[in-house]
């Protein structure tokens, strides 16, 4: 029994060891004892980006004279400011400013990705690497929206390259490497762990960024950020700073999202984004509960535009999109990425919230137009109603639409609603938003509110049900959004 039970306990320390120094799953990395390895073989495809930008001259007259401004009267060359304004002074017309950046190569045919800030209104670029071989760029195209942007160098030789990773693969709390080329030092590796994902910092629609606290500072913008497998699962791109150097709160963006953009501008210069025609807002619990929604989820949608995709579709003002190609939106944010990705021309089917109930609309995806506003407008063409005196509702005084009113306020000929002329400063519609010359254009589901009395009665049926709030679309300069009201 001796025997037996040492043998016992040394296969149960065995064991335990196994488990200890195995990962915790088949596809995590455990702490590496150095980075030395996968700094020295991903370094010579990370480039340092140099521009130069060609700026307006501080002279005070177009051209400029030999002293930079228009010479004043009684100077001996006053009577030469029209000369110097027609052919001005070439060392004085422009000056060069540079800036510096950060980029890789994803291609031994010699493509490079880095943001579209780093090479913006740039006039010429170089591409520099690390054994200082040096190549003029030619943009191949840029994406403002995603600030990502490919450029191109001829090379005589293979150029050393990296690859795409899947970010959507990663967690928080996984390893990771990022070089680049802050403050033009060159290149330099930092190395930290993924704080956390899917950030918005209010810089585009398509916020989607990897935060990390590897040190990334100016200059490693469009600089890539590394997995522990060697690819790339990110473009550093931003930095929360309040001095402007590194505090351990930098942003990058997702390879994911990068991937198929950076193909799009290899195959053709451009980017080219689905567009359905609508404007939406995020979905508040006080949204949900007046829309009879189980939980605050979905995009609210606050204006169709006339006779684009959605408006042919039959989308209402008032749906909530809460799938989309049979993806579910549990945030507004998701909405405009998954659109935008979507193949132009294809149907698919939305599923939207309408009246208490689940509808599946049949959406064909046409193209987004950059030159368009991306606010939309709205058009109402339903007929007048018959519209009461005014009337004050939860501290909100509402009058007809009148000719007057309309030239007050500027309110457009094509909207159509209760005016509000005035708002009670301690009523929960003033605590809410809501604003003198606002008009009121219907509830949540739809229904047409042009008078108080019509608004009163919605209240009425809200109370019977027991709801605590109502969804008013509110239209204000031009633009709808939606503001949920308590009713105590």
């Amino acid at each position: 029994m001796i025997v037996d039970l040492r043998n016992f306990l040394c296969l149960r320390s065995f064991f335990l060891a196994i488990l200890l120094l195995s990962p915790s799953s088949l596809g995590a990395h455990p702490a590496p004892d150095g980075f030395a390895d996968l700094a020295e073989r991903l370094t010579p495809a990370v480039v340092n980006i140099s521009t130069t930008q060609e700026m307006p001259s501080a002279g005070g007259i177009q051209g400029g004279s030999p002293f930079g401004q228009k010479l004043p009267e009684g100077h001996p060359l006053a009577p030469f400011n029209e000369l110097f304004r027609q052919f001005g002074n070439p060392k004085l017309d422009k000056r060069k400013a540079t800036s510096l950046g950060s980029g890789f190569v994803i291609d031994p045919e010699g493509y490079v990705v880095t943001n579209s800030h780093v090479v913006d209104k740039a006039s010429s670029i170089q591409v520099i690497f690390g054994d200082d071989s040096e190549y003029e760029a030619e943009l191949i195209g840029r994406d403002a929206k995603t600030d990502l942007a490919l450029l191109k160098i001829e090379a005589d030789k293979p150029l050393p390259y990296v690859s795409f990773g899947d970010s959507d693969n990663s967690r928080v709390g996984d390893w990771i490497l990022a070089i680049g080329n802050p403050f033009g030092l060159g290149g330099t590796v930092t190395t930290g762990i993924i704080s956390a994902r899917a950030r918005d910092i209010n810089s585009g629609p398509f916020d989607d960024y990897i935060q990390t606290d590897a040190a990334i500072n100016r200059g490693n913008s469009g600089g890539p950020m590394f997995d522990m497998d060697g690819k790339v699962i990110g473009i550093n791109t931003a930095i929360f700073s309040p001095s402007g150097g590194s505090v351990g709160i930098g942003f990058a963006v997702p390879s994911s999202l990068a991937e198929p953009i950076i193909k799009q501008l290899k195959d053709s210069g451009k980017v080219e984004r689905g567009w359905v025609g609508v404007l939406i807002q995020h979905v508040s619990d006080d949204f949900a509960e007046g829309l009879g929604l189980e939980e605050a989820k979905g995009a609210l949608i606050a204006e169709v535009v006339k006779d684009g995709p959605a408006d042919e579709a039959g989308f209402k003002v008032g749906d909530v999109v809460i799938s989309f190609n049979g993806k579910p939106i549990n945030e507004m944010k998701k909405l405009p990425r998954l659109v935008a990705e979507t193949k132009i021309g294809s149907t698919v089917p939305v599923i939207v919230w309408r009246d208490g109930e689940e509808v599946t609309l049949q959406v064909v995806i046409a193209v987004l137009d950059e030159g368009k506003e991306e606010k939309v407008i709205s058009s109402i063409n339903k007929k007048d109603k018959g519209i009461d005196e005014s009337q004050v509702v939860l501290g909100m005084e509402i009058k007809p639409l009148s000719g007057e009113i309309r030239k007050r306020y500027s309110i457009g000929k094509d909207v159509k609603g209760g005016a509000i002329i005035s708002v009670d400063p301690n009523s929960v519609a003033a605590e809410r938003g809501i604003q003198k010359g606002d008009v009121i254009v219907s509830s949540g589901n739809q229904q047409r509110l042009e008078s108080a009395s019509a608004l009163q009665d919605l209240i009425d049926k809200a109370e019977e049900k027991g709801r605590k709030s109502v969804l008013l679309l509110i239209s204000r300069g031009g633009s709808n959004l939606f503001i949920a009201l308590p009713l105590k």
